[in-house]
C-alpha cells in the first residue's frame, strides 16, 4: 500500500512514511500490551529462550512477516522494558518504511 502510495504522491514521501511507521508501531505494541495481560507460566521454548537474552534489541525484527507479531506478544509476556522495545521495533519498522520508499522512488 506504501508502495503504491509513494509512486502516484512522491512529494508526500516523508509524511506517508512517518504515518506508516508510526501506526505500524503503535500495532506492534498493542501486541506487546497484549502479551503484558497474559498470565506468565514456564514454557521450555527455544524462540523464548532466544527473546530473553536479547531483549529488547530483538524488537527490532518485528517487522518481519508470520513471526512479527509474536515477537511483540513474546517481548510484553517476557516483561522486555517497554520503552526500549518501543525504541527499537520503532527503528525496525522505520528502516523497513525507508526501504519501501527508496525502491518506490528509484527511476
Amino acid at each position: 500500500m506504501l508502495f503504491g502510495f509513494l509512486k502516484l504522491h512522491p512529494d508526500h514521501a516523508a509524511a506517508a512514511v512517518a504515518v506508516a511507521a508510526l501506526g505500524n508501531t503503535a500495532g506492534g505494541m498493542t501486541s506487546y500490551l497484549i502479551g503484558r495481560v497474559l498470565p506468565q507460566k514456564k514454557l521450555d521454548d527455544k524462540a523464548l529462550a532466544w527473546l530473553h537474552r536479547y531483549g529488547a534489541p530483538a524488537t527490532f525484527l518485528a517487522w518481519l512477516p508470520i513471526v512479527g507479531d509474536g515477537l511483540c506478544v513474546a517481548a510484553g509476556w517476557l516483561r522486555v522494558n517497554w520503552l526500549a522495545a518501543l525504541g527499537f521495533m520503532a527503528a525496525g519498522r522505520l528502516l523497513r518504511y525507508l526501504l519501501v520508499m527508496q525502491g518506490a522512488l528509484a527511476n
